[in-house]
């Protein structure tokens, strides 16, 4: 019988995965923003991605 051995995340990956789940979700949040200032006609889902990408990250480093 063979034991079968799991991996328990440790706190540094939980809070790692934790921390891309609420960036990916600010992002989110800002494309979204994006598509709804233009009445979510023409653009780009893709552009509206990139850009929220710029600015959370801008907002990010201007946080730190």
């Amino acid at each position: 019988m063979a034991i079968q051995k799991t991996r328990t995340p440790t706190t540094s990956n939980v809070s790692q995965s934790s921390s891309q789940e609420q960036l990916r979700r600010m992002i989110a949040e800002a494309a979204y923003f994006r598509a709804q200032a233009r009445g979510f006609n023409g653009g780009d889902p893709v552009e509206d991605w990139l850009a929220a990408e710029q600015e959370v990250a801008k907002k990010i480093k201007k946080e730190k």
